[in-house]
């Protein structure tokens, strides 16, 4: 008789995986090869192209970032018709397409799961097996209402009342607008309502499991409703384009279980997956948290392993306020985007405009203005003033004077001390206290805050600058001479700061700062960043170090016909 399973102790290595050089997987959805990628797919990408980029800069140990297409399903054999092409053949240019898309991004990807491929589809009919075998599966009739380009059943709690084109009454998805069809069929169904227990308890043990918190809630509240079984298989005779279920010629196994096998398949499932796995985040939007946090979760209990380490969830981009869907024509196509704003400025615009609680806003005024602001005019030209030969004839990195500057240990006894002011040592506490919070914001996943203190950072910089007006001061004076380079000093600290920081979300630009200061390659990394060492007594090594060569302007500003043309023209 099959008996509810309980939930699977933490194996002995998992102790040693959370230490120093610990192994991680980042993971995106494999994205549905049905059409091609727009923001919202490359907002998930970004996402775990950053925190890979974060994690590499604090030499915590080894990461893989997997993406790739799932190509199986009956949305694909559908669209595959239409276009009079085979799946295959529309697989093979739709997966072509988010390539390029990504790499135009500049996401640092590592492996590349396409779900038709012979390894990944031998790991699902492997994982298939171990359903079976543990007796979580049975056959029986199912019938309800399908989604089509949704690949899924749902319940009439998800569905409205709407008029199809010609002013019938139909239902329709109440999460996407899509219609959806009575279906009734035989299908091969998995006992979700046997794991109730099993996730509750992983749920508790593991509260930061799934992050943000207002989704860890809601599937609390899911596993608190009914848990019915899932169905995990299609008749043949509906759905040819998928994997067939093995031993039973008749059925094709569901979409998004052979999905979600990507994050098994890729790591070597069955042999060798126990290098990373569990070691897993995956990256997601909040439309298929169901799929990733409640059924897949379930599934990997079943099938004797555990499940992943955190579920990271975001939500969706509008645009004018409105869901961006085909029918209004209004889908925003992520190389353009690259081409107008650079790849830097489309990469820190999602990253510090998405908040991943709640719905983000998209349109190009939006973009212009916020890059224009902190990219182009705030951090380039703090930049272009502090190395401007009028200013740093000499090019160097100008000594540090600790008498214009001396050590304080509150801001407020700075007044009558040297040059500085009390706001000149709120700057220094801030930027010294920056690393941590931006590696603690990361590491929460909340990489848009992260980015708002290094641009309030990078705003008390440039009014550090601008309150001392260090293009007044005189050389030929020797104390103005030292105030003038302990200025200098200080600014070209902040920036290598911002610089270093901002690796992660505009690697481009923040090599080409980086550059700019002769910080090498070496003197980049996150877990050694030490910032105004000269102010607490010890030595600076670049203080008198000559400059990289002039890198040119950091980021151009957006809205002139030239630069948007010069974009294009490189994207």
């Amino acid at each position: 008789m099959w008996r509810p399973p309980r939930l699977l102790p933490r194996p002995l290595c998992r102790a040693a995986a959370t230490g120093p050089g610990r192994r991680l997987l980042l993971s995106t959805p494999v994205f549905y090869a049905n059409g091609p990628p727009h923001i919202g797919h490359l907002y998930s990408a970004l996402l775990a192209d950053a925190l890979l980029r974060h994690r590499r800069l604090r030499a915590a140990g080894p990461a893989r970032l997997c993406t790739g297409t799932d190509e199986h399903g009956l949305k694909i054999q559908q669209t595959a018709a239409a276009a009079g092409t085979s799946p295959a053949e529309l697989c093979e240019r739709v997966s072509g397409l988010f390539r390029q898309a990504l790499t135009q991004a500049g996401v640092a990807y590592t492996d590349f799961t396409r779900t038709s491929e012979p390894r990944h589809q031998r790991a699902v009919r492997h994982f298939w097996g171990a359903l079976r075998d543990g007796g979580v599966l049975y056959k029986g009739a199912y019938e309800g209402w399908y989604c089509t380009p949704e690949e899924s059943f749902l319940t009439e709690s998800q569905l409205a009342e709407r008029t199809d084109a010609q002013g019938r009454p139909c239902k329709v998805s109440l999460e996407t607008g899509h219609e959806v069809h009575w279906t009734k069929e035989e299908n091969y169904m998995f006992r979700l309502s046997a794991f109730r227990d099993p996730l509750q308890n992983w749920l508790r043990d593991n509260p930061r499991a799934i992050f943000p918190d207002p989704f860890y809630q809601c599937v609390l509240r899911w596993l608190d409703e009914d848990l019915p079984d899932l169905s995990v298989s299609r008749e043949r005779s509906r759905l040819q384009w998928g994997i067939p279920v093995p031993s039973d010629p008749t059925q094709t196994i569901y979409v998004w279980v052979d999905a979600l096998v990507n994050y098994l398949s890729v790591v070597g499932y069955p042999e060798s997956h126990g290098t990373w796995w569990p070691a897993v985040h995956h990256v997601v939007g909040k439309d298929i948290l169901k799929f990733h946090a409640l059924y897949w979760p379930a599934l990997l209990l079943a099938a004797g392993l555990e499940p992943p380490e955190r579920i990271l969830v975001h939500s969706h981009w509008t645009v004018r306020g409105q869901k961006m869907s085909k029918s209004l024509g209004n889908v925003v196509d992520p190389s353009v985007c690259v081409g107008q704003y650079g790849v830097d400025g489309f990469r820190y615009f999602l990253l510090r405009q998405g908040v991943p609680e709640r719905d983000c806003d998209y349109y190009d005024e939006k973009v212009v203005k916020l890059v224009n602001s902190e990219l182009a005019d705030a951090l380039g030209g703090l930049l272009n003033r502090t190395t401007a030969p009028s200013i740093n004839p000499s090019n160097t990195y100008p000594s540090f004077s600790e008498p214009c500057f001396p050590k304080v240990l509150d801001s407020r006894e700075a007044k009558g001390t040297g040059r500085a002011c009390a706001e000149d040592y709120e700057l220094v506490a801030a930027v010294a206290s920056l690393p941590a919070q931006v590696d603690s914001y990361f590491e929460s996943f909340q990489i848009y805050k992260a980015l708002e203190c290094i641009a309030q950072c990078v705003r008390q910089t440039n009014s550090f600058f601008q309150r001392h007006r260090p293009w007044k001061l005189d050389r030929r004076d020797a104390e103005e001479h030292l105030w003038l380079d302990t200025i200098l000093h200080i600014t070209l600290e902040c920036l290598r700061v911002y610089g270093t920081l901002l690796q992660p979300v505009v690697p481009h630009m923040a090599d080409k700062l980086l550059s700019r200061l002769a910080v090498g390659p070496g003197e980049r990394g996150l877990s050694g960043l030490i910032f105004l060492a000269r102010y607490d007594g010890k030595p600076c090594p670049f203080e008198g170090r000559q400059l990289g060569p002039d890198t040119g302007i950091l980021f151009h500003r957006l809205g002139k016909s030239e630069t948007m043309k010069k974009r294009k023209q490189e994207a």
